[in-house]
């Protein structure tokens, strides 16, 4: 299984531990926001808005949070102007690394992006060092316990779906970055459990970790993810499941 599948798997089971933390709520306020301010915040017309309100509903944001947000992003209410950049650089064993953020202080994230390169192991890159390693696409996210992997690959490919997975209590639908809305909204219509939706970095090219690499890099991915401007980390490695679940038992 590529690197990003895995490391949706593990994403999902950290935002149920995560879920009661206020960075979380902080995450979905700011993509709300974004995707208003580029968009509009008419939700039918904005798709990314949709996508967003959606997930911010599956988090149990309350109502007048998430429209409270929106009108930030619109400029009805004054709010920070979050501003979206990506970071590259590489992790232990030559992984390359996306990072993903949202903020309204760009040298504080910066020093922070840094410091978690740094302290595992890896570096920060220029632009362009990574990013041609990734493709942009879009992944929905649904609880298998609640739906069966035929019957969602039926209605994804239907829908306009590349791939669908199911592996460790996940399972990831695939798609083409113009098509993740409508895929999504067509599996919500047939009433499948989607938790997420959202665009993502896969990569083209695996490397291949092991050992002490791989612990180490697991490490700076997923401290990574915990800094509160984060909202995406990618990263093109390829890890044994077993190791995968040793590893995973210690983040």
């Amino acid at each position: 299984m590529a690197g990003h599948s895995k490391w949706a798997n593990i994403k999902h089971r950290k935002g149920a531990q995560d879920a009661k933390r206020a960075k979380v709520f902080t995450r979905l306020i700011r993509e709300l926001t974004i995707a208003a301010r580029q968009g509009g915040g008419d939700v039918d017309a904005n798709p990314r808005l949709r996508s967003a309100v959606q997930n911010a509903r599956g988090s149990n944001m309350p109502n007048d949070t998430i429209e409270r947000a929106i009108k930030k992003g619109t400029g009805e209410i004054e709010g920070m102007v979050i501003e979206e950049i990506t970071y590259e650089g590489y992790g232990p064993g030559g992984v390359a690394v996306l990072v993903e953020c949202a903020t309204d202080n760009k040298n504080r994230t910066t020093a922070e992006v840094r410091h978690v390169f740094t302290k595992h192991n890896g570096n920060l890159g220029s632009n362009g060092c990574v990013s041609y390693i990734f493709d942009r696409k879009g992944m929905v996210v649904l609880d298998p316990e609640r739906c069966d992997l035929e019957t969602v690959m039926d209605a994804a490919i239907e829908a306009g779906a590349e791939d669908v997975e199911e592996a460790d209590g996940v399972m990831v639908v695939t798609t083409t970055m113009g098509d993740l809305h409508a895929v999504a909204d067509a599996l919500r219509e047939a009433d499948l459990p989607v938790t997420s939706a959202e665009l993502t970095q896969v990569p083209n090219t695996l490397v291949k970790v092991e050992g002490g690499d791989a612990s180490t890099l697991m490490k700076l991915v997923t401290h990574m993810d915990d800094l509160d401007d984060v909202t995406a980390v990618s990263a093109n490695f390829d890890i044994d499941d077993d190791l995968m679940a040793e590893i995973e038992e210690k983040l």
